[in-house]
């Protein structure tokens, strides 16, 4: 059974930074293009981040560009995101996703596989 389970969460104050981290079992992580969404309460799910199988491309929304950073080492299953100069307008659900195409796509409707997400506060 795919299972992704994202870890790292946590309360932090603005300007900050938190690293999330997904791990991957169930699955040839290699041939998975991995991201990151996000969901606030009251909101719609939204793209934040994702990287190709290789590792060679990203691609991040607007809002975090410059902030964030999405890594992954396939020898370890595992994909992170570092957040740096966290802002209120962070704070959010974070899922980790995975689609088994080398193809990025900013639709969360393309991801088939979904962690159960982990909470991140940006106060102030």
């Amino acid at each position: 059974q795919v299972q992704l389970v994202e870890s790292g969460g946590g309360l932090v104050q603005a300007g900050g930074s938190l690293r999330l981290s997904c791990a991957a079992s169930g699955l040839t992580f290699s041939s998975y293009t991995m991201g990151w969404f996000r969901q606030a309460p009251g909101k719609e799910r939204e793209f934040v981040a994702a990287i190709s199988r290789s590792g060679g491309s990203t691609y991040y929304a607007d809002s975090v560009k410059g902030r964030f950073t999405i890594s992954r080492d396939n020898a370890k299953n595992t994909v992170w995101l570092q957040m740096n100069s966290l802002k209120p307008e962070d704070t959010a659900v974070y899922y980790c996703a995975g689609r088994p195409v080398d193809w990025i796509s900013t639709n969360k409707h393309d991801w088939n596989y979904w962690g159960q997400g982990t909470q991140v506060t940006v106060s102030s």
